[in-house]
C-alpha cells in the first residue's frame, strides 16, 4: 500500500510539471508530444495495476499461509497437552503397578515367613523347687522353623510382627505346689497353678494364648519361687508358632 502511494504521488507530479509545460509550448508540439507520451503512460499504468493485483493476490496468500500456521500450531500445543497428559497417566499407572508389586512381594514375603517351635524340658526328674522365680529352660527341642527359639536361654524371640499362639505343659508331683506363668517382655500373661496334697500322687495341667508381637518381644515361661515340674524328654513342654503376620 505504501508503493503505490508513493507511485501514485509521483505520477501527479509528473502531471502538473506537463501540465506547466503545456502553457509554454505551442498547440501542434503539445498534441505530437501528447500522442508520444500518453501510450508509454497507459502501458506503465498497466503495468503497475498488475504489479498491484500480484502484490494483493501474495498478501491473501500470506494471510492464508499465517492463519494455516497459527491453526498448525494450536493443534500441536492441543496435541502436546494430550500427550502431557497420556504421560502423566502413564506414570500413574507405572506408581500403581510398582505399588501392586510391592504388596505382591510383601504378600509373597508374608507367605514364606513360617515359625514353629516345640521343646520339652528334658532331665530326668523334678526342676525346682527354687528360692527366686526361674525361667525354665526347655532343653529338647523337638522343632524350630525360623529359630526364634533358644535351647540355652529357654526364650522366645519373635522374628517378625504377628499373632502367634503359645501352650505349656507340665507334669508334677502332688506333694509340691506349681507355678508355671507365661511371661511377655516381664509381664505375667497367663498362669497354671497347683495346690500341695496328701493324697494325688501326680498332677498335670497346662494353659495357652494368642499374643500379638513385635519384632524382637520376648517370650518365655517362669516357674515360680517354692514350686517345681517335672522334667524329661515327653511332657513339661512349651510350644508356639506364627498365626499371621501384621
Amino acid at each position: 500500500m505504501m508503493n503505490f502511494t508513493i507511485v501514485l504521488s509521483m505520477l501527479l507530479y509528473c502531471s502538473l510539471i506537463l501540465a506547466q509545460d503545456d502553457v509554454n509550448v505551442p498547440e501542434t508540439e503539445r498534441t505530437s508530444e501528447t500522442q508520444s507520451c500518453f501510450p508509454d503512460m497507459c502501458e506503465f499504468l498497466k503495468e503497475f495495476g498488475a504489479i498491484k493485483e500480484k502484490q494483493t493476490v501474495m498478501e491473501t496468500r500470506l494471510k492464508d499461509s499465517e492463519t494455516r500456521l497459527k491453526d498448525s500450531e494450536t493443534r500441536l500445543m492441543d496435541s502436546e497437552t494430550r500427550l502431557t497428559d497420556s504421560e502423566t497417566r502413564l506414570k500413574d499407572s507405572e506408581t500403581r503397578l510398582k505399588e501392586s508389586e510391592n504388596q505382591i512381594l510383601e504378600l509373597k514375603s508374608k507367605e514364606k515367613t513360617v515359625v514353629v517351635f516345640s521343646a520339652a524340658a528334658g532331665g530326668s526328674g523334678h526342676i525346682g523347687p527354687f528360692n527366686t522365680d526361674t525361667t525354665v529352660v526347655y532343653k529338647v527341642v523337638k522343632t524350630n522353623i525360623g529359630n526364634a527359639y533358644s535351647q540355652f536361654t529357654g526364650t522366645f524371640a519373635a522374628p517378625v510382627p504377628g499373632i502367634y499362639y503359645f501352650t505349656f505343659f507340665y507334669h508334677a508331683g502332688g506333694s509340691q505346689r506349681v507355678s508355671l506363668t507365661l511371661i511377655k517382655n516381664n509381664e505375667s500373661v497367663v498362669t497354671t497353678y497347683d495346690h500341695t496334697t496328701s493324697h494325688d500322687g501326680a498332677d498335670n495341667g497346662g494353659n495357652a494364648v494368642f499374643l500379638q508381637l513385635q519384632q524382637g518381644d520376648q517370650v518365655y515361661v517362669r516357674l515360680g519361687a517354692n514350686t517345681h515340674v517335672w522334667g524329661d524328654n515327653f511332657i513339661t513342654t512349651f510350644s508356639g508358632f506364627l498365626v499371621s503376620q501384621v
